[in-house]
């Protein structure tokens, strides 16, 4: 069993504050300095044939690694930045141990029971940051592939709930979803064109 003692570091990034539906996910990574994984970077320029490898190798081969999010409903309650930060906690939270020290992508910092350092581009930076946010984004793609079974004709399992044309088209169609994040433009939008439902 590992202490609060120990001097490892974990990485915090988070995926999906942009899209106008599904949660906002977040993972902490603490990698093993014995057991190098080649290739970590921004989720955002890999493939995903490359995420999903590297998600195997860093489940495979860190010290820890948890996933957390926060659902629609709390993005919604209390903004996409606080429910973003709130899903970074949750991550580091489910670990089996408190990290000595967490540093997290960007400009913002959840509060923990540890310190925090937010490094702007660090998922580019730091292979911890950059081993999260492939966590991150794996997990939240695997959640929108799975609403998209719930809701097959908003097209989740292409754009993964981002604001494309495809997906407003889809909103302009069908009305919004339970998955939808009202408190967006596009949403907002939407459900007052459908006489504030949302639904057709």
């Amino acid at each position: 069993m590992l202490s609060d003692e120990c001097n490892w570091v974990g990485g915090v990034d988070e995926s999906g504050r942009g899209p106008l539906a599904g949660p906002v996910f977040a993972a902490c990574v603490i990698l093993d300095p014995a057991r190098q994984i080649d290739g970590l970077a921004d989720s955002k320029t890999l493939r995903e044939d490359q995420r999903n490898r590297l998600t195997l190798a860093i489940r495979a081969n860190s010290i820890a690694w948890a996933i957390g999010f926060a659902s629609v409903g709390e993005i919604d309650r209390i903004n996409i930045l606080q429910a973003s930060l709130l899903a970074m906690k949750r991550a580091v939270e489910n670990l089996s141990f408190v990290p000595a020290r967490v540093l997290v992508d960007g400009n913002h910092r959840p509060r923990l029971k540890c310190p925090v350092t937010a490094i702007v581009r660090g998922d580019s930076l730091i292979p911890e940051i950059s081993a999260a946010s492939i966590l991150a984004k794996t997990a939240r793609d695997a959640e929108m592939l799975a609403l998209h079974k719930r809701f097959p004709h908003y097209g989740f399992d292409r754009h993964k709930g981002y604001s494309t044309e495809q997906h407003i088209t889809a909103i302009r169609i069908h009305g919004i979803s339970e998955v939808h994040r009202r408190s967006f433009a596009p949403v907002r939008e939407s459900m007052a064109n459908f006489g504030g439902s949302g639904e057709p």
